[in-house]
This record gives structure tokens, C-alpha cells and sequence, in this order.
């Protein structure tokens, strides 16, 4: 214990004395842990991030669309692109004849090549996502009021010019008005505001809340050749799988889907689409931690090399050493200490690095809840003495292996 106390305070003492050359040796250990670190807190917070948004769709609700909705991996295939469009008829079908849902809710998306507007007294908002559902969409937990109320049955079947807009488009067309009342300029066409709903509790890092909400047919109005449709659909309290095998039968049916044939839409629950989510961020951790892993392979070759230095350096004292009884094993020892002391403190140095690139992104993306967890800082402080230990055994060998008459005799 007193040696290793000895080894570790003298290892410190030769980092006092070559404070640049020790910098810039340990410089790669502190990128390639600091990176690990910085990624792993990112990848973490995306995580926490998004898996709450999938998780806000509910533990009973299923996303019907013409293909697989939520994180993935890859573009579309040829014969996804080509699918036929989900229908307002398909949502009647499923609502009749589908014991086990609830209620199901038709959402119309507008022409995909349309760049949308909206605009209250010269505050104009671009890009924003219009959409046409009915009144149960608000009662499946996707749309909490912030002001005023969401649009009523009545409204959808007069084709009432009236909208719900998101928390952030609120903010940008509004700022210091009450909005409920007030008739906006969409696309060429004047809606009354009726109800600003509340940003999602979990959205995604760096997304605006520019939602506007129509009334379905009056989106098909506006709209008279959007076709493009999902379906939300509730189930009944613990009949998820069952209610998702009646969705696939009636769509199977109503879409003549032969019965040796694939299906022709995708449904998707928020399980599905998080394990779908965390596949795709394990394949990036992976590739991160291996490019990160470079300058880890830099940093310890750059040890290796001022140990060596370091070896030379000090040739005379090994050979006091050795003179007035040090084992071989001692000598190793003292350099290895040296090594893992030179890369921990790199490692120390790469946490900071990491715990500021986690506090930049929380601070660029007030949504990405980043937190540097336990499993990144024991990692890197891990690989840093790993460093230390792998390439430190060369020069600590060549040390350990000197004559100690030979290098009495050194200048």
C-alpha cells in the first residue's frame, strides 16, 4: 500500500514537472473519452425524449398507416411507396365491426408537396402540419387544451371553418392576444381559432408545436384531393392484441388482400416503435464508440511513446534503483502507475469534455433531457486506465529489463 501510495505520488510529481508534454500526451485519451461520454449522454437524453413521445400515443392505442410508422432504420421499399391509400371508409368499417376498439379516429394529411401558411395581422407562420381528424382525437390524449376547447361533432359535419392550433404557433402569430375568437388567414382561407393545445410534455429536440387541427370534413374541403390517411385507433382496457388482430382481419378484407399475400399497411403501438427506436441508437452508440475508440488508440500510442522518453530519461535512476535492491517487478510497477496516472487523468479531463458537450446540447435543445449516466462516466474512466495499462507495459518491460551496471553508466 505505502508503494503503491509512493508510485502514484511520484507519477504526479513527474506530471508536475512536464506539464505541456503530459498535456499533449493524455490530449487523445480526452477526446476519445470525453466523446464517449458526450454521446452517450446525447443518446441517453434522446432516449428519455423520444420514448416519451411514443409512450404520450398510450398503452392502448394502435397507429394504422400504409406503412410502418415511427423510428427507422432504412427508406421506403418500392412496394411500400406504391401502397394504396388508407380510407375514411376503412375507419367506419373498423369502428362497426371491430369489437374489441373503441373508437377509431380518421386523420387526413394534405398534399405532401404543399408548403403551408398561416397568418394573423402580418405574423406569419411557414411549414406548418395541418391536419384533419374528428372530435374523439382529443379524447385519446393527443391534443390537451391549453385555451378555449377542441372542435365539436357538429362542427366536423357542418364543415365549420374553425381550427385548433399548437402552443408554439400560438406564440408566433399571437404574441400578448388572447387567440380564442380570432379568425386567421390559412392558406387563403379565414378559420376562427377556437383552442390552442399545450406543447406535448415530450416532444422532439428542436420541433415547434406548429400543429393546426381542422374538423375532418372540413379539411376535405380545403382539401378536396388530399387522400392520404392514418388512423388512430383506441382498444378496449387490456384488449390491445386482440383489437389489433380484428384491425388487420377487417383491413385485410376490405383492401382484398389474398390470404398468401403480405399485408398492405402497417400497425404500429408505442412498444413497437420504441424497440424499433433503441435498435437504430445501439447501431449508433456502436459506431460512435468506435470512431470515438481512435483517439483512444492515438492518446495510448502517445503514452507509449513519453514513457518510452520517459525510460530513457531516467535510465541512471532505474539503475540506482535496481542497485540498492528494487525488483524487476518493482520497476514495472512504477512505470504501469505512471501510465494509468498519466491516462486517468485524461480521463478526468474527458468527463469535463463530456459533461460540457451534455450541458451544451440540454442548453441548445431545451426538450433533450441529457444527463451523462453512470454507465458512460465508469466506461470512460475504465478505457482511460485500460490505456494507461495496455500500453504502458512495453516501456515498463524495457525498463524492467535494464542492466543496472549499463545504466549506472548512462549520461
Amino acid at each position: 500500500m505505502i508503494s503503491t501510495i509512493s508510485n502514484i505520488s511520484l507519477a504526479l510529481g513527474t506530471l508536475r514537472q512536464h506539464k505541456l508534454r503530459a498535456a499533449l500526451t493524455v490530449l487523445g485519451v480526452v477526446i476519445g473519452t470525453g466523446t464517449i461520454i458526450g454521446v452517450g449522454s446525447i443518446i441517453a437524453g434522446l432516449d428519455g425524449a423520444i420514448t416519451g413521445i411514443l409512450k404520450s400515443f398510450g398503452t392502448n392505442t394502435l397507429i394504422v398507416f400504409k406503412f410502418k410508422v415511427g423510428p427507422r432504420s432504412g427508406n421506403l421499399s418500392a412496394d411500400e411507396r406504391t401502397r394504396k391509400p388508407l380510407t375514411y371508409d376503412n375507419a367506419i368499417q373498423i369502428s362497426e365491426r371491430c369489437p374489441s376498439v373503441k373508437h377509431v379516429s380518421p386523420y387526413l394529411f394534405p398534399s405532401w408537396n404543399m408548403i403551408h401558411k398561416a397568418r394573423f395581422k402580418g405574423n406569419d407562420v411557414y411549414k406548418i402540419d395541418i391536419g384533419g381528424t374528428d372530435d374523439r382525437y382529443a379524447g385519446s390524449g393527443n391534443a390537451e387544451m391549453k385555451f378555449g376547447r377542441f372542435f365539436t361533432d357538429i362542427e366536423n359535419k357542418r364543415r365549420l371553418p374553425v381550427v385548433v392550433i399548437g402552443e408554439d404557433a400560438y406564440r408566433a402569430l399571437f404574441p400578448n392576444v388572447d387567440p380564442v375568437g380570432k379568425w386567421i388567414d390559412l392558406d387563403g382561407h379565414q378559420f376562427e381559432v377556437i383552442g390552442v393545445m399545450s406543447r406535448p410534455s415530450a416532444s422532439f429536440p428542436g420541433s415547434q408545436d406548429n400543429r393546426f387541427l381542422l374538423p375532418y370534413f372540413t379539411m376535405r374541403k380545403m382539401f378536396p384531393n388530399a387522400v392520404e390517411h392514418m388512423l388512430v385507433v383506441i382498444a378496449e382496457d387490456g384488449k390491445m392484441a386482440v383489437a389489433a388482430d380484428e384491425v388487420r382481419g377487417v383491413l385485410r378484407q376490405e383492401r382484398r388482400i389474398p390470404y398468401d399475400k403480405p399485408d398492405t399497411f402497417a400497425i404500429s403501438t408505442a412498444e413497437q416503435m420504441i424497440d424499433d427506436f433503441r435498435k437504430i441508437t445501439s447501431t449508433v452508440a456502436i459506431v460512435m464508440v468506435v470512431l470515438s475508440s481512435i483517439g483512444l488508440l492515438v492518446g495510448g500510442i502517445g503514452v507509449m511513446n513519453i514513457m518510452l522518453v520517459s525510460v530513457t530519461e531516467r535510465t541512471k535512476e532505474i539503475g540506482v534503483r535496481k542497485a540498492i535492491g528494487a525488483r524487476r517487478q518493482d520497476i514495472v510497477f512504477q512505470f504501469l502507475t505512471e501510465a494509468v496516472v498519466l491516462t486517468a487523468a485524461g480521463g478526468l479531463l474527458g468527463m469535463l469534455l463530456g459533461w460540457g458537450i451534455s450541458t451544451i446540447a440540454r442548453i441548445v435543445f431545451p426538450t433533450l433531457p441529457t444527463a451523462v449516466p453512470l454507465w458512460a462516466a465508469a466506461l470512460g474512466v475504465i478505457v482511460s486506465v485500460g490505456v494507461g495499462l495496455f500500453f504502458g507495459i512495453w516501456p515498463a518491460s524495457k525498463a524492467a529489463r535494464l542492466d543496472p551496471v549499463e545504466a549506472l553508466r548512462y549520461e
